[in-house]
């Protein structure tokens, strides 16, 4: 679908009671409910491998899953892993092709050593390297608001720069296909809308939960905390910039969670704006059979979270906060 589409076909969706979330893999989705996750990939034969995994339900349960801050940060764990066990299965469905389309499956632990050197250098680049940056700067203007304002900009710079910059890889071009696939998925749904290509297909790319828009108001809040917070000792400056990343992970998941549940809202529609301009680098109009791959997740997922209501729920699971989209 062309990006020349009137305005009325790219209309938020209405916020269903029970909203969903998941993310886009190597040819395929990953759709995310409350108790189940599902994922959908396309296999080098074209058929559609589909696996479904059970969420742990003991994080979603008691007084985590009603604690402002604290339950966005289990969420954003938990999806972390989620996310790359869905990640490694769409790598060996790809790679091993119709051996995988049997055997691959999301149980496979997650190998944590890759993701904490992931985390690691993403620390480095986009929280110590603006800082040193602006320290540079701070030589010439010795101005603590200005520094950090600069630290902040840098920070923008290079999260823009990067999603830019990968967007020219042909794979990572596909699967922002897949990631548009998803959202228009979930709008379709969150709307009532049926499950098939005509209906999925009027709806944006573009989705106000989704984890770009958590990025770039993670960078938003660190701007504003550093500004209100400054400090001229450098190993101070250095502790905090690592110690408030999960502060400020929390506090952007209860904004991004505010605004996808108050959507209509004009305040909300301006808190949203840029994150949902953003992912004009993040997401593109799917091909109709990504859409397809996308409703099959969505589909498994659902049957598995209506085949688990029946069971009893752990105290408070009812009340777990939503995955990002």
């Amino acid at each position: 679908m062309s990006d020349a589409d009137s305005s009325a076909d790219r209309r938020p969706s209405r916020i269903s009671p029970t909203t969903y979330g998941g993310q886009a893999v190597l040819e395929g989705v990953m759709m995310r409910g409350r108790r189940w996750a599902a994922v959908a990939v396309r296999a080098p034969s074209q058929r559609i491998v589909v696996r479904s995994d059970r969420l742990p339900e003991h994080l979603y349960a008691g007084w985590v899953s009603r604690t402002p801050f604290v339950r966005g940060l289990t969420v954003l764990w938990d999806s972390l892993g989620v996310g790359m066990k869905a990640l490694m299965f769409s790598a060996e469905v790809a790679e091993q092709g119709e051996a995988a389309e049997q055997q691959a499956g999301l149980d496979k632990p997650v190998q944590w050593a890759p993701v904490a050197l992931m985390l690691l250098v993403a620390m480095g680049v986009f929280f110590l390297l603006p800082l040193g940056i602006a320290g540079l700067l701070e030589l010439a203007v010795p101005n603590s608001i200005v520094i950090h304002l600069f630290e902040g900009i840098v920070r923008l710079a290079l999260l823009v720069g990067y999603v830019w910059a990968i967007g020219f890889v042909p794979e990572v071009r596909r699967v922002f296909a897949y990631h548009g696939a998803e959202h228009m998925t979930i709008h379709a749904f969150e709307a009532g809308d049926p499950l098939d290509d005509e209906h999925i297909g009027k709806y944006s790319p573009a989705h106000p939960r989704c984890g770009t828009a958590f990025l770039l108001l993670v960078v938003a809040i660190s701007i504003v905390l550093f500004v209100l917070v400054p400090s001229t000792d450098w190993t101070i400056r250095i502790i905090s910039r690592i110690v408030a990343i999960p502060i400020i992970a929390g506090i952007a998941y209860e904004v991004l969670k505010l605004g996808g549940a108050h959507a209509e809202h004009p305040l909300m529609q301006l808190l949203v704006a840029p994150g949902l301009a953003l992912q004009a680098l993040t997401t593109r109009y799917p091909e109709p059979g990504m859409i397809e791959v996308a409703v099959a997740a969505f589909e498994e997922m659902r049957r598995r979270e209506a085949e688990s209501t029946a069971a009893p729920s752990p105290e408070g699971a009812s009340s777990s906060p939503p995955p990002l989209s």
